[in-house]
């Protein structure tokens, strides 16, 4: 059994991961994030915005676990990443509260995609896959700009890409769903569970 590491800080992500491994461990990796998402996306040709982006998720969950597999070269690694995606634009964690007041504000009425990557790896074999999950927004009224606004100044949405936590307060303003609700909150467990089956020593 090969000792089992989650490249991210996230206990999003750690409580998601438990219902499909019992222990492992967590270690960060910091990677240039920017760099590789201004290379991804230029690279894209004439591929349509939301497959590049699916690509970039994929390449950012590859580099995290990569990168915590240089240092623990006996372990299986899981590197995960999660964007939200709206009008060709990527949206990750807002840089202070109007910018987050501001993605909240264009979902309503609208629908937005969550990408999530995810990359399994050893030594000896790499699995890195990227899941969609479409999630609409109720339209916009008072009093969801009052719920908006608190949630705002409660700090929540700054460490989440698209400033939201659907299993927070945001849930609130959720019209509809389709895909993998776990996706949306950073790690979608069944794809991740399937995928796990394909190293027979973990």
């Amino acid at each position: 059994m090969k000792k089992v590491i989650l490249a991210s800080q996230s206990p999003r992500r750690k409580e998601l991961l438990q219902q499909v491994i019992k222990e492992f461990e967590v270690e960060a990796a910091d990677i240039d994030e920017r760099t590789i998402q201004e290379r991804v996306m230029a690279n894209g040709g004439g591929e349509p915005f939301l497959e590049r982006a699916k690509t970039l998720v994929e390449h950012l969950a590859e580099e995290k676990a990569k990168k915590v597999l240089d240092t623990h070269p006996g372990a299986l690694v899981i590197g995960a990443d999660t964007i939200v995606v709206q009008d060709d634009q990527i949206l990750g964690k807002p840089k202070d509260e109007e910018e987050a007041y501001a993605m909240l504000r264009s979902y309503a009425g609208r629908s937005h995609a969550v990408l999530t990557g995810f990359s399994i790896q050893t030594r000896e074999k790499v699995v890195s896959r990227s899941v969609e999950t479409e999630v609409r927004f109720l339209e916009w009224n008072e009093q969801m700009d009052r719920e908006m606004k608190q949630y705002v100044a409660s700090g929540s949405p700054m460490d989440k890409a698209g400033a939201y936590g659907i299993q927070e307060e945001a849930a609130l303003w959720v019209a509809e769903i389709h895909g993998d609700y776990p996706n949306v909150i950073g790690l979608p467990v069944a794809y991740v569970n399937r995928a796990l089956q394909e190293f027979s020593d973990r």
